[in-house]
């Protein structure tokens, strides 16, 4: 009998259905460390929680030595229709801003003594025009995932990852809409800064885009490569490679969500190791975050995009760990710890 050839997006589902979970050991290791340390209970809320969760994702006691920032950067055909504020030359713009260290995201990384990469996913090549055609193929799509995992083999314990690409707000928003249902109009946002007559052809683009696509929607796979882009494909690939290395990661704003929610309609569990680094003011972020149980660090009214909100939110998950390991213990401060219940 002759097998039948997989398509690439069996191996995709293949490595998904491997997914490692939380080490709970660890966890409970943190919280017993916790109990110990000259502070009440509870006293430092949430990032008492992250310690937690650096550690379930590490699988070890919690430390941050070679934290990394990495921006995904792509083209969409679909720019043509009037959909940003900006042109597609921009993208080459931004790519040397960032080589220069002149963008946002490199004064917060060197404040905050984070790493940074860029990755340039041809951005000189747009892919097609998702309102005509299927932004890229199943082959390409996979190929980019792929280099979205490879892009982790420098080594790092923690990962913040963002994006850049005039026009991937529109196919953002697609995505959402797609996943999601309901109205393009509410998961569409003014970007980088649409005037009313760009807001409609956005709009218009998203439903255009949802019409031509509408019998291959079911399978979120399908989603990405149709209304997607290479940098959001590569995120999802960064995400699920960080997930097989227990590498825990932050992920940035609306357009980095979008590859988020698609793993996580393949499997609800695939964005355990991620936490939410900030809520953007773009579009229905919070809706999205909402779905995917997802709180974010920071609510800071950024839009900008390339890992900013992200890399501030490492800042804070640093500090997390830093105060968990360093912090002395009631015995170490020669300090009376908490009566024991009565």
């Amino acid at each position: 009998m002759t097998e039948t050839a997989s398509a690439p997006f069996d191996d995709i589902r293949r490595l998904i259905a491997t997914m490692p979970g939380p080490d709970e050991d660890a966890v409970e290791a943190v919280r017993a460390r916790d109990r110990q340390l000259t502070k009440p209970a509870g006293g430092l809320g949430r990032l008492e929680w992250l310690a937690e969760w650096v550690a379930a994702w590490q699988g070890k006691s919690p430390s941050i030595d070679r934290p990394m920032v990495c921006v995904f950067a792509g083209s969409h055909g679909v720019v043509a229709r009037g959909v940003s504020a900006f042109p597609s030359e921009v993208n080459r713009q931004m790519l040397e801003n960032f080589s220069a260290g002149g963008a946002a995201i490199n004064q917060i990384c060197a404040d905050l003594g984070l790493g940074f990469k860029v990755f340039d996913l041809a951005i000189d090549m747009p892919t097609r025009d998702i309102v005509e055609d299927a932004a890229m193929d199943e082959k390409s799509c996979v190929a980019t995932m792929a280099f979205g995992m490879e892009s982790l083999a420098g080594g790092t314990d923690l990962l913040a990852v963002g994006e850049m690409g005039i026009g991937n707000t529109t196919i953002a928003a697609a995505i959402y809409a797609a996943l999601y249902g309901g109205d393009a109009a509410h998961w569409v946002g003014r970007g980088t800064g649409l005037d009313d007559e760009g807001l409609k052809r956005k709009i218009a683009a998203v439903e255009g885009a949802l019409d031509r696509h509408r019998d291959h929607l079911k399978d979120p796979l399908e989603v990405l490569r149709r209304l997607g882009g290479r940098e959001i494909a590569a995120i999802a690939g960064a995400i699920l490679a960080a997930r097989l290395q227990r590498i825990p990661l932050i992920l940035d704003g609306y357009v980095t969500t979008a590859a988020a929610a698609i793993l996580h309609a393949i499997h609800p569990a695939a964005l355990d190791h991620c936490i939410a680094g900030h809520l953007s003011a773009e579009g229905a972020h919070q809706d999205v975050l909402q779905r995917l149980g997802k709180i974010p660090l920071l609510a800071l009214g950024m839009r900008l995009g390339e890992g900013s909100g992200a890399a501030l939110a490492a800042g804070i998950v640093k500090s997390a760990v830093a105060i968990h390991r360093n912090m002395a213990t009631f015995d170490q401060a020669g300090v009376s710890g908490r009566l024991p219940q009565a």
